[in-house]
């Protein structure tokens, strides 16, 4: 919450901006109106601002290097080239 890591109790006011990843995608929230009891998800849309960046073009995404399910973890040797691939060799 404005980019200090806090726990899930801790109290919200008007403006904070809450960061969370979801599904590996990054969500970005601003609160605009606070809610003293639960509401339905139709309400809770109008008391927040979205400015979550958009999703990635499917396009891109499908042309990401995928491991195969149940393969495991890539080997030391694997992760290595992998590195190298997106650059991010020592």
């Amino acid at each position: 919450m404005n980019g200090v890591a806090v726990k899930a109790a801790h109290p919200l006011k008007h403006g904070d901006e809450i960061r969370v990843r979801v599904a590996g995608a990054e969500r970005i929230v601003v609160v605009q109106r606070l809610l003293t009891k639960r509401v339905g998800a139709a309400v809770a849309v109008l008391c927040m601002i979205d400015k979550s960046p958009p999703p990635p073009d499917p396009i891109v995404v499908a042309t990401l290097p995928q491991r195969d399910r149940g393969t495991g973890r890539p080997t030391k040797r694997e992760r290595r080239e992998t590195d190298r691939l997106l650059g991010r060799e020592n």
